[in-house]
């Protein structure tokens, strides 16, 4: 019998595939799939989750990590840049 937490009638890890905008999380998987054919430093960084786990969570990590780096821009007003990537 494996571990189980439950707080308040909750169950940890569960139920959080439909939070967020659907279609924003569509958008940021295809710009991901982009990232890791185009950009070396995501690649890389895909290349190294994916030896641990399956591809699909990979896609998902490197998307994640897009989001943040739009957030990070938007809120700062800085330009993207390859070199300052969120990727290393």
């Amino acid at each position: 019998m494996g571990s189980r937490h439950e707080s308040n009638g909750k169950k940890k890890s569960e139920g959080n595939t439909k939070n967020g905008n659907r279609y924003l999380a569509w958008a940021y998987v295809e710009a991901a799939n982009f990232a890791i054919r185009y950009c070396e430093a995501a690649k890389r960084f895909y290349q190294r989750k994916k030896a641990k786990r399956n591809a699909v969570v990979d896609i998902k990590a490197v998307a994640h990590k897009l989001a943040r780096a739009c957030f990070h821009m938007l809120k700062t007003g800085e330009v993207f840049s390859q070199d300052n990537t969120a990727f290393a």
